[in-house]
């Protein structure tokens, strides 16, 4: 049996890199992000470049890149002059490229040359697209609806604590003649840890929510490339859902981050942070000092008015004083001549009414009652008002009008008394 026909693995690598070195003569333009990127000691660029798919981020395609020593610091100082920041994992990027196949490192691409403007235009295309999502979710106005205090004092600051911006934030707020009281969670504010960075303070702020007023945003100036971080979308959802007033001072001048969009209050810089909160608190100062005027005024209107009252009210009491003295004085001179008389009709009236009640005493006196043929019989208990009082043998004592008798009772005899009917109708 005739052996099958075969060729060994290097001439089918032999085969692969003629394929594809006669089909890719010249360099062509690819897109892809960059996952891992290092220099060696001799200057040249070992890059890891993917293609990513689907919701969870799986690359699709992978392939190994490297710039040459003689290109890369060319390629390097354009991209980072062009873009504000330096090539780095998790950056996407369009690079000019030939396609090249080793028999034993096989397929890679040799870079000549990368596009900067493709970076910053997919950073624009990720801004819009947090933008669209944090509309569709129905959050972009949450934090600027909230209701921030007249005056904000207690202020949580995210920042580097070895930031300029953060300094100059101070400072500015130091010069003020207000006392603000700040507490700095420390964060990066740039680079590939920014965004959880920022997001983990933000964190740290809200579980403490009621010790604050406000929460200000703050780093120095930087390139459109350095804010990318702002546009993200899970920093830029923390901040318009955020329980807080964000203000934000990113520190650009001409672009305009998606945090900032969503925050209460976006301003340039850090400095115009801290002048904003000055000057919040010089309005609602000037605001306190308005209604203090207008209290002085109602003050004095109304005691202007009670002064005025007052004294209507005292020249009417005077004038029904003196008419009420006039006539206590007319009253009086009438009475003048009346005492004497008034004092004799007086005793008379009592004097009567002195006569009528010895009459009415005389009347009930018991010797009147003895001389008309009554009677006071007494015992050894006192008076007898009772024939149950008195047993048969006893002694008695009867007084009548002229003296007493003693007797002996030999026989007592109770009257009953009838009760009379009542006839029912």
């Amino acid at each position: 049996m005739a052996e099958p026909r075969h060729i060994t693995l290097r001439e089918l690598q032999r085969a692969v890199k003629r394929t594809l070195e006669e089909g890719f003569e010249l360099p062509v333009w690819v897109s892809a992000e960059i996952a891992e990127i290092k220099v060696n000691y001799s200057g040249h660029c070992y890059l890891e470049l993917v293609e990513k798919g689907g919701a969870n981020g799986v690359p699709t395609a992978q392939a190994r890149a490297m710039i040459w020593s003689s290109s890369y610091p060319r390629i390097a100082a354009r991209f980072e002059h062009e873009t504000g920041r330096p090539l780095a994992a998790g950056l996407q990027i369009l690079a000019k490229a030939l396609v090249s196949y080793h028999e034993i490192y096989g397929f890679s691409l040799q870079i000549s040359d990368i596009d900067p403007t493709y970076t910053l235009g997919d950073m624009e295309r990720q801004r819009q697209q947090t933008i669209a999502q944090l509309q569709e979710e129905g959050v972009w106005e949450m934090n600027r609806q909230l209701e921030a205090p007249t005056g904000i004092q207690r202020i949580a600051v995210v920042s580097s604590a070895h930031a300029a911006g953060c300094r100059d934030f101070c400072k500015e707020l130091e010069k003020s003649p207000y006392r603000f009281d700040l507490t700095l969670f420390d964060a990066f504010v740039q680079g590939a840890e920014a965004e959880n960075s920022i997001i983990g303070a933000l964190g740290r702020i809200a579980a403490r929510a009621d010790e604050f007023d406000a929460v200000a945003l703050i780093r120095g100036g930087g390139s459109a490339s350095d804010l990318n971080c702002f546009n993200a979308y899970r920093l830029c959802a923390h901040v318009a859902q955020f329980p807080l007033p964000v203000l934000t001072g990113i520190g650009h001048d001409k672009d305009t981050s998606v945090a900032d969009m969503v925050a209460y209050a976006a301003l340039k810089t850090p400095t115009a942070v801290a002048g904003w909160l000055v000057e919040r608190l010089a309005n609602a100062e000037g605001g306190f000092d308005y209604l203090a005027v207008r209290l002085r005024e109602a003050t004095c209107s109304r005691t202007h008015a009670a002064k005025l009252q007052l004294e209507r009210l005292t020249a009417e009491l005077r004038r029904m004083s003196g008419e009420r003295l006039t006539r206590e004085r007319l009253r009086t001179e009438g009475l003048t001549g009346r005492p004497a008389e008034a004092a004799r009709e007086w005793i008379a009236r009592q004097k009567q009414r002195l006569n009528n009640a010895a009459e009415i005493a005389a009347a009930h006196a018991p010797e009147r009652l003895l001389k008309l043929g009554f009677a006071l019989l007494h015992g050894a208990g006192g008076a007898i008002t009772s024939a149950a009082q008195a047993q048969p043998g006893d002694e008695v004592e009867i007084r009548l009008a002229d003296g007493t008798i003693t007797a002996t009772i030999n026989k007592t005899t109770i009257w009953q008394r009838k009760k009379s009917a009542t006839k029912k109708r």
